[in-house]
């Protein structure tokens, strides 16, 4: 009889039972083990979207200073990130740059950005570019060079502004009229400038004399030129109308008391050409700084003075080039009224209207009578 004969049908059925039990544990464990897997990815994949995304993620308050050099790749910059606390992965940072398209976006500069940063915030910094720092330089109108040269200093700029401000080759001298011109005096047109960090002296005045082209362009010089004026003539009287009149609407005044006394060969009168010369700018001008033979002097020169006392707004070169149609030839300040002049065209009234100003002044203590709010 051999060894192993024929299995018995209760061994048959055993082995039967056996194998129905095995497949149906398969049949029963193979979805529930495949879901399991199915959630176990997604978990995964929505903890990656949300590291790379990063949809609850806020910038922290203290901000550290980065300094992206130009030339740095996406993944210099990411590990600088890093070290300075702005991301939390590198590898992820580059990533987002890469899906967002930006990798060769971010620019070079010197960053204030915040630690804890979302990777989109930091990518939205790096592609707009560092802000630019700026010196801002307010020069108030009518001012001449020397009043100017400390505000340019003050602002950290470097370089000598009045040596700067001497060279007229800047200038098409010809054209202006202005052969005569030994600086740039009239052509430093007042405004508020920006600089970056740097500029010289040298640099800013010819930002200057570039403010002055482009303002004069608005400039009507047609009534002036049947006046035989040139464009140096109407700056050097838009000078003495900042020195002379605050009130925008006694521009235009003033400068037809200047046009007139031109016309009838009178000394214009203009104590502020005097002011210019002696560069004494608040103190009562002395009797003998008015009995001064100075070309500046004109009191006692008919004419204008030999150049610009200062530099002028747009406002006081259009009222040099176009002045109000009146007869005035006179005008002293009013005491009744503050900043403005009572303006005349007889010396009768002249001296009435200085009388009674002088009047005033005694009243007050031998000072400008205020009448300003």
């Amino acid at each position: 009889m051999p060894e192993h004969g024929p299995s018995t049908p209760d061994e048959f059925d055993l082995r039967a039972e056996q194998r129905r039990a095995e497949r149906e544990a398969r049949r029963r464990g193979g979805p529930g083990l495949r879901r399991i897997a199915f959630v176990a990815i997604g978990l995964a994949g929505l903890a990656f979207l949300a590291a790379l995304f990063q949809p609850f993620a806020g910038s922290g308050k203290e901000r550290v200073r980065v300094e992206i050099e130009r030339n740095q790749g996406v993944g210099e910059i990411a590990k600088k990130l890093d070290k300075a606390g702005v991301i939390s992965s590198p590898a992820m940072f580059q990533l987002r740059a890469t899906l967002e398209g930006k990798r060769g976006d971010l620019k070079a500069g010197t960053y204030r950005l915040r630690k804890d940063s979302s990777y989109g915030e930091v990518l939205d910094e790096l592609v707009s570019g560092a802000p630019v720092k700026v010196i801002n330089i307010v020069v108030p109108e009518g001012l001449d060079r020397t009043r100017i040269a400390p505000i340019v200093r003050d602002a950290g700029i470097s370089g000598n502004y009045l040596k700067a401000s001497s060279d007229t080759s800047l200038i098409p001298k010809r054209r202006l009229g202005a052969q005569g011109a030994e600086n740039l005096e009239g052509f430093l047109f007042p405004a508020t400038y920006e600089l970056r960090p740097g500029a010289n002296a040298e640099q800013f005045v010819r930002r200057q004399v570039e403010g002055f082209e482009l303002n004069f362009s608005q400039v009507n010089m047609a009534y002036a030129r049947r006046k035989n004026l040139s464009i140096y003539d109407v700056v050097t009287i838009a000078s003495m109308i900042e020195g002379e009149a605050s009130l925008a609407k006694e521009r235009p005044l003033v400068a037809a008391v200047v046009y007139n006394r031109l016309k009838q060969g009178i000394p214009l009168g203009i104590d502020a050409t005097t002011r210019f010369e002696t560069k004494n700018w608040t103190e009562p001008i002395t009797k003998s700084d008015l009995a001064s033979d100075s070309p500046y002097n004109t009191r006692i020169n008919k004419g204008l003075p030999p150049g610009p006392i200062g530099n002028p707004g747009l406002a006081s070169l259009k009222a040099a080039a176009k002045p109000a149609k009146v007869d005035y030839l006179y005008y002293v300040a009013d005491p009744d009224k503050c900043g403005e002049h009572a303006f005349s065209s007889d010396a009768a009234q002249f001296d009435a209207d200085v009388a009674k100003y002088n009047a005033a002044r005694d009243a007050n203590g031998g000072n400008d009578p205020q009448n300003c709010p």
